[in-house]
């Protein structure tokens, strides 16, 4: 999309590949794993349903860029889209209830990022670990440049980028555009 996008020459991370367990600052026991499951089949099923249920539960007020979307069967498609076989994809679990979501989208010789975390989990310290473990499971599999648009006045998104290891790269819009870099280029 962006031939001209900077990264920085430094590496970000490292970050543990997931699966990742911790407590949340509401000591709630989260897991971050991969997606799609390694056994998938019926498990597939559930967790992709899981997944269906988290986006149609999301607050419209929190959208951003028009993601995600409302409609059970928008979210549908637009999760078939990014779950697909070029992308990676984490998810964070309370038990058997999806609390976040992040996806790293092939986009040439990049990939874009976005997380989202359900109202109920944000301000507890899962976007971090989410964001962290998806860097983590990139890194692990060969992704070595990822960026990112957040609206400017979202201060929260853009500091946790920041202190994960992302630089503004692009700052001419009301979005700035961020980028990062997980293997040394030399």
């Amino acid at each position: 999309m962006n031939g001209d996008r900077v990264y920085p020459d430094e590496p970000a991370g490292p970050f543990e590949a997931p699966p990742v367990s911790f407590a949340d600052r509401e000591d709630r026991d989260i897991e971050v794993r991969p997606y799609p499951p390694a056994a998938a089949g019926e498990a597939g099923e559930d967790e992709f349903e899981a997944l269906v249920e988290m986006y149609t539960e999301f607050d419209p007020a929190d959208r951003a860029q028009g993601i995600p979307p409302s409609r059970e069967s928008d979210v549908r498609s637009w999760l078939e889209t990014i779950l697909g076989d070029d992308g990676y994809n984490v998810v964070a679990w309370d038990g058997d209830t999806v609390a976040g979501h992040a996806t790293l989208v092939p986009d040439g010789d990049a990939y874009e990022l976005a997380i989202f975390v359900l109202q109920a989990y944000q301000g507890a310290g899962i976007g971090t670990n989410l964001m962290e473990a998806l860097l983590g499971h990139g890194a692990a599999n060969g992704v070595d440049k990822v960026w990112l648009t957040v609206e400017r006045w979202n201060r929260a998104a853009v500091g946790l980028y920041k202190k994960i290891g992302f630089e503004t790269s692009d700052a001419e819009s009301f979005e700035l555009e961020m980028t990062t870099r997980l293997v040394d280029p030399a």
